[in-house]
């Protein structure tokens, strides 16, 4: 309590309505600027994937600065391992991550086909060119294929893909040394992609969730953290610090949602009881290494209108909601002033664009549905209305006036943390240049000679300032796995400017 007598004010009070004011403030200045070009940027938000394609290049390849690199992924195990993705600013493959990308791109086809027009053929080329390689990666039973690259010695050089000269060590997850963080999420991406895929390429869809039931059986018959199997090597760059109980109930979501199996149900019914603890640490969690607010808005779908199914994935869903809204008296999530979703940490942006996408995926499925948080009611609107306000920020509605996408808009970053883009492309400069001739080009204050279309970058610090300088990895490097959320949250506003 603040004060005293008449004056006093519940505290928690006091945090809503100062919430509330800070939100409609930011709203309110925010809609004075016309809505962004919202079908340029889905466009570009795809054509991103393009420029972090690993392996042989398609003859279709648009971002023509990138060229062929690691043609012999896989070679040091005597397995095919070419192509897939970096994942971000270096010339590194984890697993992990790339699958998550995978499924939540999976999941904005998936979601907001309907809306992408011409942009959908070119999204299920990138879910594909991921797909293609996790059936690489898992052709091989009991064993999982985690990281191709060894991350100190790539961390080590800046360099093109192209030239890499740095050790290409494929890591796998076995039955003796498993990894079921890293196995559920691949059999999580193959399933939500074999959903994708099944109206166009059935074939190729039922290859798909063939491969993730067997990987999801292995993920779960042998648990155990690849933190504890290959640590040395994803460690500290994507260890697992939330445990692997929700990568194996997600999978089995999606696995539910793409076979319509009881068996899935029956799974996720009975574990989502026995990780319960587990679960409810992490509601308002949701990125590529927590699926708990994930696996609650997935699930609503199935159980919205079914009393007896309902719990306790609806109340998860809601506290997800309410924990993250900032007008919420519940809510936990801070806000820069400009009104961005921050989390401490590396590349902020993963937060905003996955959050943003769950609460405008349960807007979706909730329709009428009215969720309360405390004292206020939350509605489907309500939800919609800040997923665009977040999507709005980052496309240049913000105190800097920037957008946080490259290529997107009048003012954009041109020092993106990015090995590729900062280095001249072959095209300008056919000889090799070395791991430690790059240096010059990543001390540089020029922009980056080669324009990273669609490259969403880490975003501003907790009080919107944005340094455009390629050292800061943290502020201007972009990453696959902001960018796959965002797709789908671009689709829908395209639908409805």
């Amino acid at each position: 309590m603040i004060g005293s007598g008449k004056y006093t004010i519940n505290f928690l009070m006091l945090r809503t309505i100062v919430a509330i004011f800070v939100f409609l403030t930011t709203t309110v200045v925010a809609n004075k600027v016309p809505n962004p070009n919202y079908a340029d940027a889905l466009t570009k938000s795809i054509l991103f994937f393009e420029g972090q394609r690993s392996g042989k290049l398609p003859p279709n390849q648009r971002m023509t600065w990138r060229k062929d690199s690691a043609l012999l992924d896989g070679a040091d195990k005597d397995v095919d391992l070419v192509g897939g993705y970096y994942d971000a600013g270096d010339n590194m493959k984890f697993h992990f991550p790339m699958a998550f990308t995978t499924t939540m791109l999976a999941w904005s086809v998936e979601q907001f086909k309907s809306s992408m027009g011409p942009d959908l053929q070119h999204a299920m080329e990138a879910i594909r060119w991921s797909t293609d390689y996790f059936l690489k990666a898992t052709n091989i039973p009991n064993a999982v294929y985690a990281q191709v690259g060894d991350a100190e010695g790539d961390h080590n050089c800046w360099e093109r893909p192209e030239d890499m000269d740095t050790p290409r060590t494929a890591f796998a997850v076995t039955a003796q040394a498993p990894g079921s963080e890293v196995s559920a999420e691949i059999a999580a991406a193959l399933a939500a992609a074999s959903i994708v895929f099944k109206p166009t390429d059935p074939t190729y869809a039922r290859s798909l969730v063939n491969r993730a039931v067997q990987v999801f059986g292995f993920a779960d018959k042998y648990r155990g953290s690849y933190n504890d199997s290959i640590g040395p090597w994803v460690c500290p760059f994507y260890c697992n610090y939330n445990g692997y109980n929700d990568e194996l109930l997600w999978a089995a979501a999606w696995l539910l949602r793409a076979t319509k199996m009881p068996m899935y149900w029956n799974y996720v019914k009975q574990n989502i009881i026995n990780f319960k603890s587990d679960m409810e640490s992490g509601l308002s969690e949701f990125g590529w290494d927590a699926k708990h607010a994930g696996i609650s808005v997935l699930i609503s779908k199935f159980v919205l209108g079914k009393p007896l199914n309902e719990k306790p994935f609806l109340p998860y869903a809601d506290t997800f909601v309410c924990s993250v809204l900032p007008e919420s008296p519940t809510n936990t999530v801070r806000y820069t002033p400009g009104g961005l979703m921050y989390k401490s940490g590396i590349c902020n942006m993963q937060n905003p664009t996955a959050l943003s996408f769950l609460l405008l995926t349960y807007a979706r499925y909730m329709k009428s549905r009215v969720i309360r948080c405390g004292n206020i009611d939350i509605t489907q609107k309500t939800l919609i209305r800040f997923a665009r306000s977040q999507v709005n920020y980052i496309l240049g509605k913000n105190p800097m006036n920037m957008s946080y996408m490259v290529g997107f808009g009048t003012k954009f970053p041109q020092s993106i943390h990015h090995r590729g883009a900062s280095l001249p492309s072959i095209d300008q400069h056919p000889e090799k240049i070395g791991c430690k001739e790059g240096t010059q080009y990543f001390l540089s204050e020029n922009p980056n000679p080669n324009l990273h279309i669609g490259a969403v970058v880490g975003g501003p610090d907790f009080k919107d300032y944005f340094a455009d300088s390629r050292p800061n990895s943290a502020q201007s490097e972009p990453a696959t796995y902001v960018n796959a959320p965002l797709v789908g949250l671009l689709a829908y506003f395209k639908a409805h400017p």
